[in-house]
């Protein structure tokens, strides 16, 4: 089998995407519209939960009590909330963000996997931003799309 390297544009898209979608399912939820199985979708089609021989590895930006999501059901709590399982999550992606941002700083590829890492702006409005800093893992599935396995995002450090 030919392993096709992971292009930075194929990245740049999927990043773009990723941020279009967790947009919507806030837009979703704002407007009364059903999000539970639009976010369930989301989360089954950006991480790489459902690859036998794949561990995600989890880190979101807003957890504490419970900082790592090791499955399926531990992300899209974070991305949506109410499960009493993880009771800290309000819905990350709930938030009526108007725009993401991706700024890349680092690539590296190998085989049919990508590490990026940089920082990302998270806009409500023009002027409230949230920035954080991530560490990002994709890797190409046996039919050619690319999947979160790691996802390592925090606030910027400060005293």
């Amino acid at each position: 089998m030919e392993v096709k390297v992971i292009a930075t544009e194929e990245i740049e898209q999927f990043q773009k995407d990723w941020a279009d979608e967790v947009i919507r399912l806030g837009k979703l939820q704002k407007n009364n519209k059903p999000y539970k199985d639009e976010a369930r979708r989301f989360v089954s089609k950006f991480y790489a939960y459902d690859i036998d021989d794949v561990q995600v590895l989890f880190k979101p930006t807003r957890a504490s009590l419970q900082p790592f999501r090791m499955n399926h059901k531990g992300a899209l709590s974070y991305f949506i909330g109410d499960d009493s399982d993880f009771p800290e999550d309000r819905g990350f992606a709930l938030t009526p963000w108007e725009e993401i941002k991706f700024n890349n700083l680092g690539c590296y590829k190998k085989y049919n996997t990508a590490t990026v890492m940089g920082r990302y702006d998270f806009v409500k409005t023009k002027n409230n931003v949230t920035s954080a800093e991530y560490t990002f893992g994709y890797i190409r599935t046996s039919n050619g799309e690319l999947k979160i396995f790691l996802h390592h995002s925090s606030l910027p450090y400060s005293e």
